[in-house]
């Protein structure tokens, strides 16, 4: 196994739905632009409460991904 240098970066999904699809809107998000996406973490979840009930959700990921 060869070593690895990695790149973190910080970015926020959000979704209507969970928090589990902001997660996911993030990653596929980042994975149009960004190579060798290996592991994410959360790092923040918070969400808008209207009339009482949760509507909107937001989750803070830090992305790992390999450098060339």
């Amino acid at each position: 196994m060869s070593d690895h240098v990695y790149k973190v970066i910080e970015i926020v999904g959000s979704s209507t739905q969970s928090s589990d699809h902001a997660i996911q809107q993030a990653v596929t998000k980042a994975s149009t632009s960004l190579r060798n996406l290996d592991w994410f973490e959360v790092v923040e979840t918070r969400g808008h409460i209207v009339d009482g009930k949760v509507a909107h959700y937001q989750v803070k990921l830090k992305i790992g991904f390999r450098l060339d």
